[in-house]
Formats: C-alpha cells, sequence, structure tokens
C-alpha cells in the first residue's frame, strides 16, 4: 500500500505539520490520483472539501480530526488500530475502506458522524465499523456499517423518493435504561398485537423520508426469550406521543433463532425515537377461525371463538397492523363481519381490507373470578 503525501494549494494559506497534529488553516485539494496519508491528528480549520484521490489515515495509536470545517475526501481508508475518534464531522464521496480500527463518533451529539454521501465502503467487521452515528447523504439502498465496542450490528434502509439524510447508530444496551438518551424505552409498555419487546439492544434512525428498514439479530439478542418462531417477529418503534411501541410489521424475515434478519413496512424514521425487534403472540386457550371471509355468502362470514360460553363476562378489541383498534365489544358474540368502528386507519362502517388483525380478549373466569387476557390473530379475506 502506498501511502504517498501528495496535495496541492488552491489558495496560500497556513498549514502546520508536527508531531501532534496536521493542521490546515487555508484551502488544500487533493488532485486526481492524488494521495496523502495522516499518521497524526487532523486539525481542519479551513476548506478541505474539493478532493479526488485517496486520503487515509494509519498508525497504532488512536487519532483525532476535529476542527472548525469539515473535512470530505474522495476515497479514504481507515487503518488505525486504535480507532480514528471524530470530534468534527468527516465525509466520504466514493468509497472507504475499513482497513483496521473503528471510527468513534460521540453519541450524545448527532451533529457530528461519519458521512456517506452517495459513497460505498467495505472492510466492515465486527472489529471494524463506525461505532456511534454513521450518516448517509442519497437516495440509494444504505447499509449503515455501525456497532457498539466489538459487534457489528448493521441496519439497512431502501432507497427513499429523493436525496435525503439519515443518521444511525447501535446500542447494545437495555433500553429500559439507556445511556445517552433521556427517555426511557419500557419495554413492558406495547401495542396489543405485541406479546413481548427485546431488551438486550435497540437502534437509533432519523429520517424524514418513509423507507423500509431491516434489522439484524445475533446469539446475544437472546430472539428465542422473545418466541420460537421467527415468523412472529416484529419491527417495533418507541411512539413519544403514546409512550409505547407500535409494530411496524414485517414484510420478510430469514435466519434462524441464532442469527437472521427482519425488513419492516415502509415508515418515515423520525415518526419513532429509536427501533428493536418484538413479537406477537402465538395463540390462545380457545378454538378460533384463524381466517374468516366477509363477504356475505353465508360461510365463515363472522369471527368466531369457541368456547366463550366459559365466561359470564369478556370484552375483545381487534387492532390493524398499526396497532389501530377497528372493533370493540362488551361480552363478545361471535357476531363481528369485519365492518370497522374507527375511521383513523379504515373508513368507519366499512369492511376492513384484507389482512391480519390482532385481537385482545379479556374474560372473568367463572370458578376463579379472576380475570384473564389473551392475544391472538385473525387474517380477513373474501
Amino acid at each position: 500500500m502506498n501511502k504517498i503525501f501528495t496535495f496541492i494549494f488552491l489558495s496560500i494559506g497556513q498549514l502546520l505539520v508536527g508531531q501532534t497534529a496536521f493542521h490546515n488553516f487555508g484551502d488544500i485539494q487533493i488532485h486526481d490520483e492524488g494521495k496523502i496519508g495522516f499518521h497524526t491528528n487532523l486539525i481542519n480549520d479551513g476548506m478541505f472539501n474539493s478532493n479526488l484521490g485517496l486520503a487515509g489515515f494509519y498508525g497504532e495509536d488512536l487519532l483525532n480530526v476535529s476542527g472548525t470545517s469539515i473535512a470530505e475526501f474522495y476515497n479514504s481508508e481507515i487503518d488505525v488500530l486504535d480507532g480514528l475518534n471524530l470530534e468534527t464531522s468527516m465525509g466520504v464521496y466514493n468509497t472507504l475502506e475499513f482497513i483496521n480500527g473503528k471510527v468513534f463518533t460521540p453519541r450524545n451529539d448527532l451533529d457530528i458522524t461519519l458521512d456517506f454521501l452517495q459513497a460505498n465502503y467495505n472492510g466492515e467487521s465486527d472489529y471494524e465499523h463506525v461505532d456511534g452515528y454513521a450518516a448517509l447523504f442519497g437516495n440509494i439502498d444504505f447499509t449503515f456499517p455501525i456497532g457498539d465496542e466489538d459487534k457489528l450490528r448493521p441496519l439497512s434502509i431502501s432507497k427513499p423518493n429523493s436525496i435525503s439524510t439519515f443518521k444511525s447508530a447501535y446500542f447494545y444496551e437495555d433500553p429500559n435504561s439507556p445511556t445517552t438518551f433521556t427517555t426511557l424505552f419500557d419495554t413492558n409498555s406495547f401495542a396489543p398485537i405485541l406479546s413481548k419487546v427485546n431488551d438486550k439492544e435497540f437502534w437509533d434512525l432519523d429520517g424524514d423520508q418513509a423507507v423500509e428498514v431491516t434489522l439484524t439479530w445475533d446469539l446475544d439478542s437472546d430472539i428465542k426469550n422473545l418466541t420460537e418462531d421467527i415468523e412472529l417477529l416484529r419491527v417495533v418503534g418507541w411512539n413519544n406521543k403514546t409512550l409505547r411501541w407500535d409494530s411496524l410489521g414485517r414484510n420478510d424475515v430469514s435466519g434462524d433463532l441464532e442469527e437472521g434478519d427482519i425488513t419492516s413496512i415502509s415508515f418515515v424514521p423520525d415518526d419513532y425515537e429509536v427501533l428493536t425487534i418484538a413479537a406477537e403472540p402465538s395463540g390462545n386457550d380457545f378454538t378460533i377461525n384463524t381466517g374468516f371471509s366477509p363477504n356475505g355468502d353465508g360461510l365463515n362470514d363472522y369471527f368466531e371463538i369457541a368456547g366463550l360460553d366459559l365466561s359470564q363476562e369478556n370484552s375483545i378489541e381487534v387492532f390493524d397492523r398499526w396497532g389501530e383498534l377497528v372493533y370493540e365489544k362488551q361480552n363478545y358474540d361471535n357476531t363481528w363481519g369485519g365492518i370497522s368502528e374507527n375511521s383513523i386507519t379504515v373508513t368507519e362502517g366499512i369492511v376492513v381490507p384484507v389482512g391480519t388483525y390482532y385481537f385482545l380478549l379479556e374474560l372473568k373466569d367463572k370458578i376463579t373470578k379472576k380475570n384473564r387476557t389473551y392475544r391472538g390473530w385473525v387474517y380477513i379475506n373474501y
């Protein structure tokens, strides 16, 4: 690997190269095929953002990038065993190569990020990634090379409709007691269609354009504590308005209980504080027609739950995939024909669209007089 120091001045300025820092006060440009290698800290207080060629960071001890201006490189590579610490943002236009070491950004300051300006990267691993926030400026499918300490846990987004900025970081910590957020993300507070929320990890994703999001899991995610069936997994987001985890659905899921990934439906990340993985319930003790067709043909037109006569009192609530209530009734008598009673997501008084719906059934046992709660799902088709 050639580490050649080649640069040209665009205008006369002050440039100091010493044992502790390469300090730019003026205007510098790396020309096409030019290369510059930093074996010391970079302080950029001038113009250093119209570059071609390669800028590399090399060494064993931690290096710092700081200053009042953002340095933006065409190609860059990181080969610093103890890592590269960003005290101001740094951008890459074309390709970033992770060779050795992580890129550190502060988790309590989203204004400092490693910026991918429609750029790509290579070489990411458990020991080479962004420990903190990475940012994308563009409109491409993109996977953030993010992690926490020696754990790479990428997050992917689908291509947004327009050029936008997205920022993301991964947190290997309990969302009930986050270290850099003032909000506590209570994993016992969730939409009724969910049964359990992961308390091992979470991601932060910021952006104002609708995208699909893919999260990953590994053994440390303890997915088996959520469910034995990965088909019941869902992406969830913390809703600051309702103070609960909402389901963001599942468009795709693959893997097993030890390792895999899950893709959400499309949503706007800024509507949710953080994201993680949760599970929906696997069933209940009743005999339920898990699919019915309210088309008026006299066959299987109603949502029926056999065994409700075991309870003198019951109540049921039915929710769509967004967690919005579409139907509720005290002392349910198996007569719901798929008509919406709420106009938030489905016009009130019409039959709900084809899809999976989730119910929350509460009943009082005749003998013990205690309330019992059951969660489940039903598929509606025509």
